[in-house]
């Protein structure tokens, strides 16, 4: 993965200056660690007329693998052979984008403690980028980025230059030429830009991402003739953050033409829709159902199975009738993200007492797990093929055994309510299945008399009368002891 970054100069103000903005010096060719691979920065030529920057970022594949798989957390998404074998070593993408933000951080927001005066001076820039990955091709890209002010080459590269009939590849060869720019200003248009054409991220877009998205845009993007594909497309067209996005950005837009504060505008807003009741995201109302259903099993301490990034951990750790909380999840990642939420380095020694976090699979018995008051499995079971949901049954009900076990899942029939899912879709790409009503209660009562629980079903959220609520939950409660029921 290549990106070159030109300029020219004069003996006045020689191209060299490049290193100064870039804050690495032309003689010395350095080498940094990012989470996928080595980012190496060398300059092939470095004269007063004439000074290039090289970003090579070598991407260790396997690396790439193990931080995640599927499209958005870690893996490649066209990977047609295996998740060993695809573009992501060689095209430009989110992977380069987080390395220019990482190298060249100090030259993206524009500082430059050395001469403070060069930052702020338009330059003669070139921006080669051999192979970026363009879906939307040569025409999308040149609407992305000659309204910034850019010349633009976007050439196609053929798919095989033996064999022309076979016509060319999504990829193009990107030359981007101004005269006008800054140096920051290129290199957030390039952060924000190239993994939009390449309309895949390889990390999980959480809603930080808006924030990052508007701080990087600022001066551009909200006038951008394509801000709604730019938009939806970086936040990986989650549609909820889009939204966000879009409302925040036209915020800005319209402070621009009254020549006022963004904050007077969003107070004037507020102040005219405070007395609307918002509606509780399901989200909420399922750790609240989860949370209820906890207090009246009188459990004190309780297994977050699939933690995920540990926003039912954090809830918890609010109660203090929970003295034991322990989230558990496959996923490094999800578990270094849990721990920045719950801000576990700062927190006080009692109350970092009472939680812990760490790494496990539930399809494996787990001599951890056991001893506990409660278990919940929230929106767990449905990322299981249902060939492994076994092997997680008695990993949970058969070794760890708490005293009540809570499951919750989507409902499947309530999916015709969700205007924005289309028809026979899923609620999230990585939902190995969705359960009806019956098939949810047929699971868990074949599972409560396999091993001595009890279990009753209460609905989460609004319980529609024709196709009943979004989310169901399963509530166990042990009723018999292994040994009883082995007699």
């Amino acid at each position: 993965m290549f990106l070159t970054i030109t300029t020219t100069g004069t003996p006045e103000r020689p191209a060299t200056d490049l290193g100064y903005l870039l804050h690495k010096h032309p003689d010395r060719a350095q080498a940094f660690s990012t989470s996928y691979g080595t980012a190496h920065v060398l300059y092939p030529e470095a004269e007063a007329g004439r000074c290039t920057a090289a970003l090579l970022l070598e991407v260790d594949a396997v690396a790439l693998v193990r931080r995640g798989k599927g499209k958005g957390r870690g893996g490649a998404p066209d990977a047609a052979l295996a998740q060993y074998v695809n573009d992501r070593p060689y095209a430009a993408s989110s992977l380069l984008a987080v390395a220019l933000s990482s190298v060249f951080s100090s030259a993206m927001k524009g500082v430059c403690n050395a001469r403070p005066q060069l930052p702020g001076q338009a330059r003669p820039l070139r921006v080669e980028v051999p192979a970026l990955p363009a879906r939307g091709g040569p025409d999308l890209v040149r609407k992305l980025f000659e309204p910034l002010g850019w010349t633009v080459t976007a050439e196609p590269v053929p798919l095989d230059t033996e064999f022309p009939a076979w016509g060319d590849s999504r990829y193009v060869r990107l030359v981007l030429e101004s005269d006008t720019l800054t140096l920051a200003e290129a290199l957030r248009h390039l952060y924000v830009l190239l993994p939009v054409l390449d309309d895949a991220k390889h990390y999980w877009v959480a809603p930080d991402e808006v924030d990052k998205l508007l701080r990087v845009g600022e001066g551009w993007l909200p006038g951008h003739p394509e801000q709604r594909l730019i938009t939806s497309r970086y936040l990986s067209r989650r549609w909820s953050l889009t939204r966000q996005a879009t409302e925040r950005l036209e915020l800005v837009r319209l402070a621009e033409t009254d020549d006022s504060e963004v904050e007077e505008i969003d107070n004037a807003v507020e102040a005219e829709t405070e007395s609307e009741e918002k509606p509780t995201p399901l989200a909420v109302r399922r750790r609240e159902a989860i949370v209820t259903a906890l207090r009246q099993s009188g459990a004190a301490r309780v297994l977050d199975l699939g933690c995920g990034q540990g926003q039912l951990v954090q809830t918890l750790l609010k109660d203090p009738a929970f003295t034991e909380i322990v989230g558990v999840d496959v996923s490094m990642r999800a578990l270094t993200i849990a721990s920045r939420r719950l801000k576990l380095d700062r927190m006080g020694e009692r109350q970092a007492s009472r939680v812990q976090l760490f790494q496990g699979s539930l399809a494996y018995t787990d001599v951890r797990l056991k001893g506990y008051d409660a278990a919940v499995l929230s929106e767990v079971i449905e990322h299981l093929d249902l060939p492994r949901l076994p092997a997680l049954e008695y990993a949970v009900f058969g070794s760890a055994r708490p005293r009540t076990v809570l499951v919750t899942t989507p409902n499947v029939e309530y999916n015709v309510r969700w205007e924005s899912l289309p028809a026979g879709h899923v609620r999230h790409g990585d939902h190995r299945f969705e359960w009806t009503r019956a098939q949810f209660r047929a699971w868990a009562g074949a599972v409560a008399e396999r091993h001595g629980y009890g279990v009753a079903f209460e609905p989460v959220g609004p319980d529609d009368p024709e196709v009943g609520p979004p989310t169901q939950m399963a509530v166990f409660t042990l009723t018999t002891t292994k040994e009883a029921k082995a007699a």
